[in-house]
């Protein structure tokens, strides 16, 4: 049954996608295409590989996210006017973005590192998807109608992941014990079952207890996605006339829930994090009472509800004395080592927790900006650091400067997630995780071209 749906269901979000792009030219739509796939993706492969054993049909289906994306690169091309007078207009982001793929094309073409040439080409082609969707973002107009859509389909991403996750916790198991997910791992991804429940040991908590990830590939990329979609919710609340903003409120509350269910302790520290740059940022102080409130709660509940366990496995985290913390250190310190001995990396495809990483070769892997340090060096780090941080910057300063309300949320959303995303990106390969990665590129994307447009059009009318 759960092939037939998911069969269904990617057939008809191809077909409409390739239908959009090729006959009408929308090559935009390839955002919609990675709101509703990624998601998904992991599931769907699963599911797939499990109930045919059919590696060519596997292939099919995980090459299909390139297809869609070169698809509508090359419609881009296409269907863009007057291509031969495009206007580049480039700030100092887009000169970073050209440097550090620039830079990292380096590492690929040359003799650099043990990892073989396909395992370097697979790891490329998957950092290059955060420029592509940048690039995407720069030349997207969807206007009010459109944006809105895009916003309502990832607030029902929200709804229908709470809804998996209340079954889960109903029935007291994993959804994915039904979707193959370990047969997946063990002869595709070849990583044996492991932990308590077959799976792998990020789906639970070091008291054994279960750590849910709905349809999401693991349940930190199901925490570190609701915080997208948490931003998501809020700034339709906040933006939207009280009469008609009560269902954003839900939403919000949605978003919460799932990000309780995924039991992730860096998602759960960004969200307070994420809560007071939001209030004192944009003094949304109603924000700061909340996020007081649910910490006054949290603090009440730890000394009188929780259990012993749960009391020692916040104490242990705190001070990294529970496995977890001590393997994100551990991984921490071969990173830093690997970097002082080598401050111009050694090569892509050494470091990180992703396939075309060969696990003999890997160096850290539990660090976003460590991975990037080891593979490119100091000064890939150092680009990447300065990628983020402009782009926060940069959309923050663009939410109070944009006068369109719908391009000033995506700018809301944009500087906040990529805020938040902060701390799991020290705990973890973030930017692996293709639905928050990728969406939230494009909306940085989207923000420097809505701050364009509005920039011209004033120049235009004086």
């Amino acid at each position: 049954m759960l092939f037939v749906i998911v069969v269904i269901g990617t057939v008809l979000l191809a077909g409409i996608t390739l239908r959009k792009i090729l006959l009408k030219g929308q090559w935009e739509f390839v955002v919609f295409f990675a709101a509703l796939f990624f998601p998904f993706y992991i599931t769907i492969l699963s599911i797939v590989y499990t109930a045919t054993k059919s590696s060519l049909l596997l292939t099919a289906f995980q090459t299909l996210k390139e297809l869609v994306i070169a698809l509508a690169l090359l419609g881009f091309v296409v269907f863009q006017r007057n291509l031969s007078k495009y206007p580049f207009r480039l700030i100092t982001l887009d000169w970073l973005f050209i440097g550090f793929y620039a830079f990292t094309l380096f590492f690929l073409v040359l003799p650099i590192g043990e990892a073989e040439l396909i395992n370097k080409v697979l790891y490329f082609k998957n950092i290059v998807l955060m420029g592509v969707f940048y690039f995407f973002g720069r030349n997207t107009r969807l206007g009010d109608g459109g944006l809105k859509q895009l916003f309502h389909v990832m607030l029902g991403i929200a709804l229908l992941a709470l809804g998996v996750n209340l079954v889960e916790f109903a029935l007291d198991t994993h959804f994915q014990q039904f979707t193959g997910y370990a047969l997946f791992n063990e002869q595709v991804n070849e990583i044996d079952p492991r932990g308590n429940y077959g799976l792998t040991w990020t789906f639970e908590t070091q008291t054994m207890s279960k750590r849910f990830a709905s349809f999401f590939a693991d349940p930190l990329e199901l925490a570190i996605s609701s915080l997208m979609l948490f931003s998501i919710a809020l700034i339709m609340y906040l933006t939207t006339p009280r009469e008609r903003a009560y269902p954003y409120l839900f939403l919000v509350g949605v978003t919460l829930a799932t990000l309780m269910f995924s039991s992730s302790r860096s998602s759960l520290a960004a969200l307070l994090v994420l809560a007071l740059y939001i209030a004192f940022v944009f003094k949304l102080y109603k924000v700061l009472v909340f996020t007081g409130l649910f910490v006054a709660l949290f603090v009440l509940h730890f000394f009188f509800l929780a259990s012993e366990d749960f009391q020692y496995f916040v104490i242990d985290t705190i001070t990294f004395q529970n496995t977890s913390s001590v393997g994100h250190v551990l991984e921490w310190t071969a990173a830093l080592e690997s970097m002082i001995a080598n401050p111009f990396g050694i090569g892509l495809a050494t470091s990180g927790n992703v396939s075309a990483v060969d696990e003999s070769l890997r160096v850290g892997g539990e660090n976003q900006f460590l991975v990037f340090g080891v593979q490119l060096g100091w000064i890939g780090m150092v680009m990447y650091i300065l990628i983020l941080g402009i782009s926060i910057a940069y959309a923050y300063r663009a939410f109070s400067e944009l006068k369109n309300l719908y391009e000033a949320r995506v700018a809301f959303v944009a500087t906040s997630v990529k805020f938040a995303m902060i701390f799991p990106l020290f705990t973890s390969n973030a930017e692996k995780f293709f639905f928050v990665s990728l969406i939230s590129w494009w909306m940085v994307g989207y923000t420097v071209n809505a701050i364009h447009r509005q920039r011209l059009n004033r120049t235009a009318d004086e």
